[in-house]
């Protein structure tokens, strides 16, 4: 199991608590695998951008207009986190129905 995600954030660090034997991928130092960014989007779409984010809140309209591959690989801490890959399975966010479904 591979949790993306910010070694700054309290969601990531929460579910890294809670997750035995994960990987942890900081993509703010080593980026998300454009496979894994590619399978995010076509599950998640547009939920993956955290448009509530002070990264998203600095850019001008010109540079959000832009595609959500491109924004997410250019500024990685526009990802909706934590994003965890479970072999052929994503879940996003650390709501309580992720929990449920990664629990045990």
């Amino acid at each position: 199991m591979i949790l993306y995600g910010l070694k700054s954030c309290d969601t990531c660090r929460a579910a890294r608590k809670a997750l035995e034997n994960i990987d942890f991928i900081d993509v703010r130092d080593d980026g998300v695998p454009s496979e894994v960014l590619d399978a995010a989007l076509a599950q998640f779409g547009k939920a993956l951008l955290n448009t509530r984010s002070t990264t998203w809140r600095g850019l001008d309209e010109a540079e959000r207009a832009r595609p959500e591959k491109a924004l997410l690989q250019d500024h990685p801490t526009l990802m909706k986190r934590p994003l965890i890959v479970d072999g052929d399975r994503m879940y996003l966010g650390w709501a309580k129905d992720v929990q449920a479904a990664l629990a045990g």
